[in-house]
């Protein structure tokens, strides 16, 4: 899975009153449902770009599992944009968000020793 750079305005956000955003979310939530991890993130994405309250946070959610499954270098960028949409996506001086960057910050832990412990020649 590709990392979309950040887009402020995406085209096709406007299709009524955030029909277009609540439609993706609504497909996000099937796909993660299902396990479809790489599809929920697809659709959540779209709609956190649409702006759709809640969207960024399970898209953080979900780019997080994805990163867990994956091994050290191709889960950096995904933890990236998981951290940002994270931090885009909540007030962060909640305790469930505190909750939520300390599991991110985990995370970030994880993939760096993994990465570590990696033979010089597979980086």
């Amino acid at each position: 899975m590709s990392v979309r750079p950040w887009q402020s305005e995406r085209a096709g956000c406007s299709t009524g009153e955030g029909s277009w955003a609540d439609v993706s979310y609504g497909l996000g939530v099937l796909y993660e449902q299902e396990d479809d991890l790489e599809r929920a993130a697809r659709w959540f994405r779209q709609a956190a770009e649409c702006g759709r309250p809640g969207a960024a946070i399970r898209l953080s959610a979900v780019l997080g599992r994805l990163a867990d499954e994956r091994a050290a270098g191709p889960a950096r960028p995904l933890l990236a944009e998981a951290t940002r949409w994270l931090s885009e996506g909540m007030d962060t001086t909640r305790p469930d968000a505190i909750g939520m960057i300390t599991d991110m910050l985990d995370r970030h832990q994880r993939a760096a020793a993994r990465s570590a412990l990696e033979p010089a020649g597979a980086r």
